[in-house]
């Protein structure tokens, strides 16, 4: 049985996700990896200093989410490990997935986002992107909105996985 993997970035839409993967682990009996990615790819004309120094806070930002994301499952009697991994997100993302066999990948969105109908909404073009690349369903988790709660929406419908679009 695969992985699930909560790819966090520390958004407004983390807690969203991550309580909805705790709660998919949990359903499923299935093993929680909360990955964060980091990428400096866009300091490439930095000087080295920089880069180095902007590294260092990245990984400490990240093992910081990672640990209150493990908290919060443990909370909630789940287990769960962490990933820190370094290069650009799609690449990392997909490859990683890859690696753990994952069952399902899911992914926050930013507060104030909405799914959108005409399919340019970017948290639903990367969804579909890493399914296409990986073959593994996405669901992107939406904050709370007003009355509504942890809406998502999951990417590669052929998949098993995918059918489970409700609120849990």
């Amino acid at each position: 049985m695969g992985a699930i993997v909560c790819a966090t970035r520390g958004g407004a839409g983390s807690r969203a996700v991550q309580e909805q993967a705790v709660q998919r682990a949990n359903l499923r009996d299935q093993k929680l990896i909360f990955l964060y990615v980091i990428d400096t790819s866009r300091l490439s004309e930095a000087d080295e200093a920089l880069r180095e120094a902007v590294e260092i806070e990245l990984d400490w930002l990240g093992r910081t989410l990672l640990y209150i994301a493990q908290i919060r499952a443990e909370n909630s009697g789940t287990e769960s490990s962490v990933v820190i991994r370094q290069g650009r997100v799609v690449a990392e993302i997909c490859s990683f997935v890859n690696e753990q066999t994952a069952e399902l990948l899911l992914l926050g969105a930013p507060r104030g986002t909405t799914a959108s109908i005409i399919g340019d909404d970017p948290v639903e073009i990367l969804a579909e992107r890493i399914c296409q690349e990986t073959g593994v369903p996405v669901e992107v988790v939406r904050p709370d909105s007003g009355d509504q709660s942890g809406l998502s929406k999951t990417f590669c419908a052929d998949s098993p996985a995918a059918d489970d679009q409700s609120d849990p």
